[in-house]
């Protein structure tokens, strides 16, 4: 479920606080972003397959409100990011055994890597999930600016630059 509220919608917070969306008992909140209304939206499952539509396509909401079908769902979603259309922005995935890629949003042709669908589909595939890979944990957006720190369960922190790993097709 993905939902869209004006920001006005939040600007009298009372002191114990302000309903912000009405959720199912078994469900609960994977991200939240401020955006200017003109941005596109990348939802992940675990599953590996991505969508990516325009954030028009979401109607704006009250603040109670559930929201509106996002992606038809196959696993649970680990992540949602929003980026410009015409963004330099990498994709950055990483999955449970470690494994990670990063692509384009759009080639260099200017055409979409991650096609432009409308909301509620099953997506793309991102990430071929296998044994040896596990599934997704995590999408995010980088840029090469950007440093990468992963800490696994034995404590053991691994941290790499961006720019270190090398772009690579969607699927």
């Amino acid at each position: 479920i993905i939902k869209k509220t004006t920001l006005e919608a939040y600007s009298r917070p009372r002191q114990n606080g302000v309903n912000a969306i009405t959720i199912r008992e078994d469900d609960s909140v994977i991200s939240v972003r401020l955006t200017d209304g003109k941005q596109h939206i990348i939802l992940a499952n675990r599953n590996g397959r991505a969508i990516r539509f325009e954030e028009s396509d979401v109607r704006p909401m009250g603040r109670t409100a559930t929201g509106v079908k996002g992606m038809t769902l196959d696993d649970k979603v680990i992540g949602m990011i929003c980026m410009e259309p015409e963004s330099e922005d990498t994709i950055l995935v990483v999955s449970e055994q470690g494994y990670g890629k990063r692509t384009l949003l759009n080639d260099e042709d200017g055409e979409p890597v991650y096609r432009i669908t409308r909301r509620g589909g099953k997506g793309v595939k991102t990430l071929n999930i296998t044994d040896k890979t596990g599934k997704l944990i995590a999408i995010k957006s980088v840029t090469d600016s950007n440093d990468l720190m992963i800490i696994n369960k034995s404590g053991i922190t691994i941290r790499m630059n961006i720019s270190d790993l090398r772009g690579m097709g969607r699927a």
